[in-house]
């Protein structure tokens, strides 16, 4: 199987698996989910909301949409309204005549947050949507309270060469294929070869945001499987980039820094979005009082 059918294949396995698991976990979890679209930036943006209580914007990966989650999203809204969007041209949202980037997605989710008068929210995204994530908190910081990456980084070299490769071979014959697979029956309004054209495009530039990164000031989590997508190298120096790693806590851990770094043990690039493990590690973080400003 080539590497390109491999990334499909996983593509589908992650979103099916999620999906065959949210369904039982909203059930337990009893609340109503609010649906809509906004209209942002000549976009229709879809999202759903889910739970109450303090607002966390919730952004999926590459090619899926908010299923990805599976029963991460309702495990987070058990103590907070999680608004779970998906992005250009996936899912339920719409293309529209402009290419795929993280800024101009990122654009996306602030408009959101102020169409929603939500004042501040905490944003988490995953791989794709952690990259939108990370470019919310960069260029829009007035809307973002707290930041969590989950198995994203913060410049293409940080990812496996066979990952970049896999990406450098992204395009409409990819996106052919999904016509086919399950994935088309979940998501029928998207079209796959427009997607899979803007995907390869977006994930074929090269970007490094170390500059970016070392500048962000918001508490700031990132979450990464053993077993990822990108070198453990570049986690940490992720990690060192925002202030972390640079000295011993104290005691008292009164001389940490006010962001973390998680690995989750046992899980890949593309099954940590539906590890329990996940919204066990987020939530104290994000209940976590703000620090105060120095």
């Amino acid at each position: 199987m080539t590497r390109r059918r491999c990334f499909i294949a996983a593509c589908i396995g992650i979103v099916l698996a999620a999906s065959s698991l949210v369904t039982a976990a909203q059930t337990s979890v009893g609340s109503e989910i609010k649906k809509g679209y906004a209209p942002v930036n000549g976009l229709k943006l879809y999202y759903e909301i889910h739970g109450v209580g303090e607002p966390l914007i919730l952004l999926h990966g590459g090619v899926g949409g908010l299923d990805m989650f599976g029963p991460t999203l309702p495990a987070l809204a058990k103590s907070r309204k999680v608004i779970a969007v998906e992005l250009q041209g996936h899912g339920r949202t719409a293309d529209i005549d402009r290419p795929l980037s993280f800024e101009t997605m990122a654009d996306d989710i602030a408009g959101l947050i102020k169409r929603l008068e939500l004042g501040k929210a905490d944003v988490m995204g995953y791989s794709l949507g952690g990259g939108v994530a990370l470019q919310t908190a960069i260029r829009h910081p007035e809307v973002v309270r707290k930041l969590v990456v989950v198995s994203a980084g913060y410049r293409r070299d940080g990812l496996f060469p066979e990952v970049r490769a896999v990406m450098d071979h992204m395009g409409p014959a990819a996106g052919e294929q999904m016509k086919h697979s399950p994935l088309n029956t979940m998501y029928p309004n998207v079209n796959w070869v427009n997607l899979f054209t803007k995907l390869g495009d977006l994930l074929r530039k090269d970007y490094d945001w170390s500059k970016e990164v070392a500048a962000i000031k918001l508490p700031t989590m990132l979450i990464y499987a053993d077993a990822d997508a990108l070198y453990p190298a570049d986690m940490v120096e992720f990690y060192k980039l925002l202030g972390g790693g640079q000295r011993d806590a104290g005691l008292d851990g009164s001389a940490r820094s006010a962001n973390q770094l998680a690995i989750l043990p046992g899980v890949t690039h593309y099954n940590i979005a539906t590890s329990p493990v996940l919204p066990i590690v987020v939530t104290p973080f994000l209940d976590a009082p703000m620090p105060q400003a120095k």
